[in-house]
């Protein structure tokens, strides 16, 4: 048994009635969906036709979400539906990022994750989807696709079909006959303008957060019109640079008339801070490791402050982490009732173990116990880089987000960690004194620059496989991002400090482009993270 979904877009009139059952099955907040339509007009004036397409979970056979979710909050049931609970769900919004359809949202009532679960209440008393039963045209067809006498089993055999995405390798099970690419692919459209329908004054699940800050400065009628001023703005500055939405039908460009409003920014400031402290909690202790492999003389004041620095930004690591959680209260679950699949799981149990092997190794120096010291160092400068780097794999889960599949990724974790550590100890050494420790970190930060610089143009330069990687490269070297990328990462965190560092190695220049390495390692973090997140996924 293995149920799916079929739409009939040949059908399919556009009067919503399967999003009002759904949101009335399920009591579904306002301003989330869990199943939509959305409308997008076609052709040249006067040939022209609006399209309606019903988006939802796709109930994956290979589902990504499942995958990636640390808490086994969403699951495949044997007959096939991804569903979800909601008890042990942590909001971390992992399953969002790795959805490449868009289908999954966060709960603005209970802050954890939602979305259709093929109303598996109502199949389990043998009923159909109230989204199948309420629609008025049956363009929505439910049920097993492996049962020969079912019709979504007779439609699949007879009709051509098509899915969204299939070049993501999830084996989608929601089928539409006659689906239009303008609908299906969301790059075909640019995002509809604000309007009535598809704009949330309070925001949308996460998104909320920020705007449910303003509602205390701001009574409600003044929060709504501060967003439809903002938008009148935002709608007139487009009228000026691009052309106005009005005449696109005139043009023959498609565009979207309805849609889903807008998720925002699901991991923000917190996901970039966190990556930064990993970075150097990791480096922090991989720099007096290779200086020892290098067979240079560490003072054990040197290697406690390794620990100090390690365990201190691993803290902040930590702290970052369940500030992004939507359900705080639940982080322990990560650890307790972990699904080993998801590199989120793996990444807690390395920061945890990784911590608990930097404290032994810490009192061993300081109690000065010979016996062990070598091998746990080597144990645990593994764990650093494996601390550096799991990010890179969290990201690589995130399917949805085609800019992260780089292969270059861990390499650019693993050198940004080399870089914190240089540049915190060069810091440090200011407080402690060690003028012989600057040459190792000297060498090593040019090194390390060198390799960073040569990492960031491979990612950008690269040949990307889909439009959404390419989109984000414009994005970040031409678009919203160009001045921060530009001066902030290029110049002062790369170009400038390796000049420095070779016109001029002294301590001072060390530690001067130390302090502007590091600024330029969170601006690249907050570009890397932020802007793969803009482009629309439904």
């Amino acid at each position: 048994m293995k149920y799916g979904f079929i739409i009939d877009n040949r059908k399919c009139i556009g009067c919503h009635a399967c999003t009002t059952a759904c949101k009335s099955e399920h009591d579904v907040p306002v301003g989330v969906n869990r199943t939509y339509v959305k409308q997008v007009e076609k052709g040249e004036f006067p040939n022209t036709r609006r399209i309606f397409s019903v988006m939802r979970c796709n109930h994956c056979t290979d589902a990504p979400c499942v995958e990636i979710c640390p808490v086994e909050a969403l699951y495949t049931r044997e007959d096939g539906i991804v569903d979800f609970d909601n008890n042990r769900c942590i909001g971390c919004k992992s399953c969002m990022q790795a959805c490449p359809y868009d289908a999954l949202y966060i709960d603005p009532d209970s802050n954890t994750a939602a979305k259709c679960n093929y109303c598996a209440h109502r199949i389990e008393v043998g009923r159909e989807p109230a989204c199948v039963t309420v629609c008025p045209e049956h363009a929505i067809i439910a049920g097993d696709m492996e049962n020969p006498n079912t019709e979504i089993s007779q439609l699949l055999a007879r009709q051509q079909v098509k899915v969204r995405k299939p070049e993501k390798g999830t084996n989608p099970n929601l089928f539409y006959i006659d689906g239009d690419e303008a609908s299906l692919n969301p790059e075909a459209t640019d995002k509809s303008g604000p309007s009535l329908w598809n704009s949330q004054a309070r925001g949308v699940g996460h998104y909320a957060k920020y705007a449910e800050k303003m509602v205390h400065t701001n009574d409600d009628v003044n929060l709504l019109q501060m967003v439809i001023d903002n938008d009148l703005q935002a709608a007139y500055q487009k009228k000026e640079t691009e052309n106005p939405n009005y005449i696109d039908v005139l043009t023959g460009k498609a565009r979207r008339v309805y849609d889903t409003p807008d998720k925002g920014i699901l991991w923000g400031w917190e996901v970039s801070a966190y990556v930064m402290t990993k970075a150097i909690a990791a480096g922090a202790f991989l720099i007096p490791f290779i200086a020892m492999l290098l067979n240079y003389e560490i003072s054990s004041i040197t290697k406690l402050w390794s620990v100090g620095i390690s365990l201190g930004f691993l803290a902040l690591t930590g702290l970052f982490l369940v500030m992004d959680l939507d359900r705080p209260d639940r982080f322990l679950n990560v650890l307790l009732r972990p699904q080993w699949n998801s590199w989120l799981v793996k990444g807690g149990y390395t920061i945890t173990i990784f911590g608990l092997l930097a404290t032994v190794w810490g009192a061993i120096v300081y109690f000065e116990i010979s016996s062990g010291e070598t091998v746990l160092l080597w144990v645990t400068a593994f764990f650093a880089v494996m601390l550096a780097i799991y990010t890179a794999f969290l990201f690589a889960q995130a399917k949805g987000r085609d800019f992260w599949q780089s292969p270059s990724l861990a390499l650019h974790m693993l050198v940004h960690s080399i870089m914190a550590g240089t540049a915190i100890f060069a810091l440090v050494s200011l407080i402690i004194g060690t003028e012989d420790w600057m040459v190792i970190l000297k060498t090593t930060m040019i090194l390390a620059l060198i390799v960073n610089i040569f990492t960031m143009i491979t990612e950008l330069t690269m040949t990307h496989p889909s439009t959404a990687a390419h989109t984000v490269v414009k994005m970040i070297t031409k678009g919203r991002y160009k001045n921060l990328f530009w001066f902030a990462v290029v110049c002062l965190g790369n170009v400038i400090p390796l000049v420095l560092l070779l016109i001029e190695p002294t301590s001072t220049m060390l530690t001067v482009s130390s302090i502007l390495v590091l600024v330029g390692i969170y601006a690249t973090e907050k570009i890397w993270i932020e802007a793969p997140q803009r482009i629309p996924l439904a």
